[in-house]
């Protein structure tokens, strides 16, 4: 059983679980609450919050994230996805603008830069000795 959830006065994500601002809800458990996005990067563009105010993830208890995923899954399926992406940012660097763990389900209905999540992926290459270093630092840490 979940302790009770942490809610912040302040936080737009705590104001739309508590029903004070309106939205556009699609799934409510007990733990999360999801709805489409105002401002979608493309048509089902979805939002997964969990009722528990944490704002990273790390922060956030496990049973909320337990709670979480099945639910991006079940809208992802109800649209008939094919192509989507789940995004979930910590940090303002990290382009996180709420600070409440959310998750976005993010349809990509074509492979062009015009709706859905764009991005780039600077992959570093030949730091398979700093990886393996950082690998044996990490490990000892889990």
């Amino acid at each position: 059983m979940a302790a009770t959830a942490r809610s912040l006065s302040t936080c737009i994500f705590c104001k739309i679980i508590k029903g004070q601002i309106p939205s556009f809800k699609l799934i409510e458990t007990d733990l999360s609450y999801s709805f489409l996005d105002i401002g979608p990067l493309a048509k089902g563009h979805a939002l997964v919050i969990p009722k528990d105010h944490a704002a990273k993830l790390h922060e956030l208890p496990d049973e909320y994230l337990a709670d979480a995923m099945p639910i991006a899954k079940k809208i992802a399926a109800a649209q008939g996805l094919e192509n989507y992406n789940i995004l979930q940012n910590n940090g303002r660097i990290a382009h996180q603008e709420v600070d409440h763990v959310h998750f976005h389900v993010i349809p990509k209905p074509a492979a062009t830069d015009e709706e859905g999540l764009v991005i780039g992926w600077p992959a570093k290459s030949g730091v398979v000795d700093e990886v393996r270093k950082y690998h044996e630092e990490i490990l000892s840490k889990l």
